[in-house]
């Protein structure tokens, strides 16, 4: 079993953060902002947004557990769609989407729904996409060991473009990380993005 480390930049735990002093402050730039923080509706808005960044930010643990590869399986091993929201490092703003994950194995493979904790391990905190992308693909290279190479797509709509600023409706923005043969090889690659659904050149 492999545990793979918390990120040095992640939040603390809620349980150490200090609760009344961001709601504290909270209440204060919303009052700032002309948010009239007495009306029905918003009167614990302060403690309600404090609560629920602390829940999206605080790292999520993850344990690796794998097994053999009894059957010698040589094919890639890809779960596709794995739906996520993390939260802009810039605006504080979410992004949402979903990443494709596979790798081909060596001699052991990984439990399929670690690949599913790995994205959940790797949007926590405050993030940006192409962070999130390599911190997977480096993730899942240190949980799958012998393994002849991994990609990772990702792909999310960016509040903070989409919502305010550019404004751009709809937009989406991908990103992909490759390691092994996928790096190295454009037919793997291109097998890859064909069983993940993706038309995509490689």
């Amino acid at each position: 079993m492999t545990v793979i480390e918390t990120r040095p930049s992640a939040p603390v735990q809620m349980a150490r953060a200090d609760v009344a002093a961001a709601v504290a402050a909270a209440e204060r730039m919303l009052a700032a902002l002309g948010v009239d923080t007495q009306a029905e509706h918003l009167r614990r808005t302060a403690e309600r947004m404090v609560l629920s960044y602390g829940e999206v930010l605080r790292p999520a643990p993850f344990e690796a557990t794998d097994f053999v590869n009894d059957a010698k399986h040589q094919g890639f091993v890809i779960v596709r769609d794995v739906a996520f929201a993390a939260i802009c490092a810039h605006h504080l703003l979410p992004f949402v989407g979903s990443a494709t994950v596979g790798y081909l194995p060596g001699a052991r493979l990984l439990g399929l729904s670690k690949l599913t904790r790995l994205v959940e391990h790797a949007t926590r905190g405050l993030q940006v996409q192409e962070n999130v992308t390599q911190q997977i693909a480096d993730g899942l290279q240190q949980v799958v060991p012998d393994n002849g190479g991994m990609g990772v797509i990702v792909e999310a709509e960016h509040l903070c473009m989409t919502l305010r600023g550019a404004k751009a409706r709809g937009a989406s923005t991908v990103t992909s990380a490759w390691r092994g043969a996928l790096a190295r090889d454009v037919s793997v690659r291109s097998e890859f993005l064909s069983l993940a659904g993706r038309g995509w050149r490689p």
